[in-house]
């Protein structure tokens, strides 16, 4: 009876991506009835960093000599026209959330095996401006943020953190211009509620480290906080 009953699962599910075909998000071929999300092959031909278990300062270099972080790791590499631009992309400006609720059951997995991270208390998303979020519907970072704290077993906070100053896209922006254009964006609303607390705070993509740079002086206003960072992807 239990065969017969994951016989006709099987055959559903196969029926339905018959007429509604599930898509890799990285290279839009058809996902075969044991794929989700992204293909084997995406899958494995995406280029991971590694950070968290080789004990890499990739990160935390780019913010030397500007704020204290505990721990920083970026799950994969951003190339320029390669897969993982295609995926974070898609999560921005086409409405596919999936990718978030994938990278971040991938990193949450990884991260809840290496005892820097295991301390962590709460996880912050770099925040949207409420018009941008209106706009797109959505936090990019949300389900990412969400899939980690639940593998770390801490609690997803995206109430105290705010953005208070709407600016344009970052993308075609220089790198002094992006710093600059950071200054005063963010504020914290109940800051004793996260004080003495270690905070992951996360993001989609790391270039200059400009934005959570201002993210991290904000939430440095609380008294007594660690803070470490994790983001999809490093430039």
């Amino acid at each position: 009876m239990f065969i017969e009953f994951i016989y006709l699962v099987h055959m559903l599910k196969s029926l339905i991506n018959v007429f509604f075909p599930q898509i890799c998000y990285a290279c839009h071929t058809h996902l075969n009835d044991f794929e989700q999300d992204i293909c084997t092959h995406c899958r494995h031909d995406l280029p991971v960093t590694n950070f968290h278990f080789n004990q890499d300062d990739s990160v935390l270099k780019i913010f030397h000599g500007r704020v204290t972080i505990e721990n920083a790791t970026a799950l994969l590499r951003f190339e320029k026209k390669g897969k993982v631009q295609q995926l974070i992309h898609g999560l921005k400006y086409k409405g596919q959330e999936r990718i978030g609720v994938f990278l971040g059951a991938w990193l949450g997995e990884e991260l809840k095996f290496v005892k820097a991270y295991q301390a962590i208390d709460l996880v912050i998303p770099v925040p949207l401006h409420k018009k941008k979020l209106k706009k797109r519907g959505y936090n990019q970072v949300a389900k990412f943020a969400q899939q980690i704290a639940e593998s770390l077993n801490a609690q997803y906070v995206d109430d105290v953190l705010l953005k208070v100053t709407n600016t344009d896209s970052q993308t075609l922006k220089n790198r002094f211009a992006r710093w600059t254009n950071n200054n005063e964006l963010f504020t914290l609303k109940n800051k004793n509620s996260i004080a003495n607390k270690h905070i992951l705070l996360v993001d989609d993509l790391i270039t200059t480290g400009a934005t959570m740079e201002a993210c991290i002086n904000v939430l440095n206003q609380a008294n007594n906080v660690k803070i470490s960072i994790a983001a999809m992807a490093i430039a």
